[in-house]
């Protein structure tokens, strides 16, 4: 697919948002919104931005609060049940049938269609906008709106704090900041790992500990606090499995404003029993034990400085996206029911009609990653990318990124469950997120900031 432009009819655009967008984007100006404009949020808008009405058709319901508990039986720790389990299928999309939806569909996806006919299919059930969070972020992320700026050349933010900076987006660098900030949570640990099959479908599972701590998302921070560390959030590492790689680990420290301190990370090689700096793991440099099927800036979807690409907003788009995947999370299945070869099980995800932010990311003159292009479409109540189409500097589509969502309903928060990068060269894919035979996150975790030094990880490292 050489040169791919969007068809006006495909893109669904707020009239209002789009010609901020536009007139911001061009005269370079930092854009906050106005009092009358933050005045919509939790109203017309939800505490998010999105657009809370139902669309033309209401095949998008309108939002009205999302998850707000847990379903009867659910007990802190376990894998989340299905608040949904009488919902049945609507409709299946083949490689038959696929012309009939396209324009519901990235060119990503119905990639996927093409390159697998016979076994790749998506069940669409009715929308659910469960997507809900604190009151707390809600309130910030209203306070948010009228001051939060990028910083220069938009390498970072100020005077934000908790959730989303820019529930109203005048750009597509403040839309990627959205999601690189969204909320889920201040601190957790949580066990999973990866699988990259072959051809044939044969994999070695990675088995990961993580830990996450977020001193932006803590609720009472403020924008001068977090001034003073400059910290967004802190992760940790440490594979588990298999034997071999057992031991090696990852210290990051993620900066808020980028400029005034780039990211710091480091590793610990079993091998050598040692913590080296780590500059590299940024940008297009390799995944960890991703059999070179993404990038570092993959993570999370994305993740990183945004400075090396020209952000454009382009508008919103009706979509059907994996949401509130709770058959693929739960601890009934195992590794093998998910793993097949050249995409996950198709039985296990669920699809459904969302309202996405359409960002496109080109690269920038003189600037080099193994990516030209990447367009991400982004959930409207959540901020979390759901597909990520990813093109090569042939202008040829060369991965597709798919985030499953659910909402952690104990926090609550939506975050994926599983995300799966496509190779189209190599017809392999990357599995992340695989947790259904580990315990569940933990967003209660007391975690402390000692416990993310690099001495820290020597300690862990050496266990």
């Amino acid at each position: 697919m050489k040169n791919h432009t969007y068809k006006k009819a495909t893109l669904k655009k707020s009239t209002l948002l789009l010609a901020v967008s536009v007139a911001l984007a061009s005269s370079g100006a930092i854009a906050k919104s106005s009092a009358e404009d933050a005045a919509k949020l939790g109203n017309e808008l939800t505490p998010m931005g999105a657009v809370k009405a139902a669309n033309s058709d209401g095949s998008i319901p309108e939002w009205t609060g999302g998850i707000t508990k847990a379903p009867a039986g659910y007990n802190v720790g376990d894998h989340h049940l299905d608040p949904f389990p009488t919902d049945k299928v609507k409709y299946s999309i083949t490689a038959k049938n696929v012309a009939e939806y396209k324009n519901l569909l990235t060119p990503g996806q119905v990639k996927l269609f093409e390159t697998y006919p016979d076994t790749f299919k998506m069940d669409v059930y009715q929308t659910r906008r469960s997507a809900s969070y604190p009151d707390h972020v809600y309130k910030a992320v209203k306070v948010n709106s009228t001051r939060a700026e990028l910083v220069e050349g938009g390498n970072g933010i100020k005077n934000a704090a908790v959730g989303i900076p820019f529930p109203i987006p005048a750009s597509g660098l403040e839309a990627i900041w959205n999601h690189i900030v969204r909320y889920r949570g201040e601190e957790l640990t949580r066990q999973g790992g990866q699988a990259a099959p072959t051809a044939s479908g044969d994999y070695t599972y990675v088995g990961f500990d993580d830990q996450l701590l977020l001193p932006y998302d803590v609720e009472g921070v403020t924008p001068s606090e977090l001034e003073k560390t400059n910290i967004l959030f802190k992760f940790k590492q440490k594979v588990t499995e298999p034997a071999r790689l057992a031991g090696t680990a990852l210290l990051v420290h993620e900066t808020m404003d980028q400029i005034k301190t780039p990211r710091q990370a480091w590793t610990y090689n079993t091998g050598q029993r040692r913590v080296r700096r780590a500059p590299n793991v940024a940008y297009d440099a390799p995944g960890s034990a991703s059999d070179g099927l993404r990038l570092t800036d993959d993570f999370d979807m994305y993740n990183g400085a945004p400075n090396r690409y020209n952000w454009t907003l382009k508008g919103k788009q009706e979509l059907l996206i994996p949401y509130n995947d709770y058959r693929l999370h739960s601890d009934k299945l195992t590794y093998d029911d998910i793993i097949q070869p050249g995409h996950i099980n198709p039985d296990l995800v669920r699809y459904e009609k969302h309202r996405v932010w359409v960002v496109e990311a080109s690269l920038k003159d003189n600037t080099r990653h193994t990516y030209k292009k990447r367009v991400f479409y982004i959930d409207e109540d959540s901020w979390q990318i759901a597909i990520a189409d990813i093109y090569d500097n042939r202008d040829e589509l060369y991965r597709v990124a798919v985030a499953h969502g659910l909402n952690y309903y104990e926090v609550p928060t939506q975050w994926s469950t599983l995300e799966v990068y496509h190779d189209f060269q190599s017809r392999r894919y990357i599995a992340m997120g695989l947790d259904n035979e580990a315990k569940m996150y933990d967003f209660s975790a007391k975690l402390k900031h000692k416990n993310f030094t690099p001495s820290a990880l020597r300690r862990e490292g050496r266990r």
